[in-house]
């Protein structure tokens, strides 16, 4: 444990700590930065470090391997519609939590002055990623080309996106994209693990990959139903 709390403390470190000496740099370089504001934001970098750090302890610790225990029992059920309704429901919970897809509801709905309601966007997301997670898992179990859904994905959302709301059709690729975060991510991809480490003959990463690809689609074509009957 103290091992795994170093390496992520070093790793988040790597990472954060040149785009802090940059900001910093700046800082000092350009006029109009108070010595207040300076210490201000070393303070909150030292938050984000040590955040951060917990937040992907917690992941490698708890989702992970919550997330390949669940992927693994999966398969051991016969029901189809039990196996998608469990995929579905860890899909949409995960996304749910998704610190991304909340700042960009919230956003949405400040911009759009509440026209576009921040709590049925969160809902239509989480909705579009469950469902893509289902299918991805019912695509493992039954050894289906993942090119087929990548193509029918994609045909559909190119379809929608001409009778959408133009008002609607950047949200729907905005949505699709923070559905990739720091919650999702990880659970999805050791749920996908976890469901190929149990069933022989498949390969981790060809059948257990690309459920991210398929699970950013699902926000895409829910955003831009939203904007076809929402209006």
């Amino acid at each position: 444990m103290l091992s795994d709390a170093k390496e992520t403390i070093t790793e988040v470190a790597q990472a954060t700590l040149p785009i802090v000496i940059v900001i910093l740099i700046l800082q000092i370089i350009l006029p109009g930065f108070s010595f207040s504001s300076i210490i201000q934001f070393i303070a909150g970098s030292a938050m984000v470090i040590i955040g951060m750090a917990l937040f992907l302890l917690g992941v490698k610790t708890g989702l992970l391997p919550m997330g390949e225990a669940v992927g693994s029992e999966i398969p051991k059920y016969n029901s189809i519609l039990l196996i998608a309704v469990i995929a579905f429901f860890f899909g949409f919970l995960a996304t749910i939590a998704e610190p991304d897809v909340r700042v960009l509801s919230t956003m949405i709905d400040s911009v759009s002055q509440s026209s576009i309601d921040k709590t049925s966007l969160i809902i239509i997301i989480s909705c579009g990623v469950g469902f893509f997670v289902s299918t991805a898992i019912l695509r493992i179990i039954y050894n289906v080309s993942i090119v087929y859904l990548y193509a029918t994905g994609y045909l559909v959302v190119i379809a929608l996106s001409f009778f959408t709301s133009p008002d609607y059709l950047p949200i729907a690729f905005d949505a699709g994209g923070v559905t990739t975060g720091p919650i999702t991510v990880p659970f999805i991809l050791s749920l996908g693990t976890g469901v190929t480490a149990i069933l022989g003959g498949r390969s981790q990463l060809s059948d257990g990959f690309g459920l991210i690809g398929l699970a950013s689609i699902g926000p895409v074509i829910g955003v831009l139903l939203m904007g076809v009957f929402w209006t």
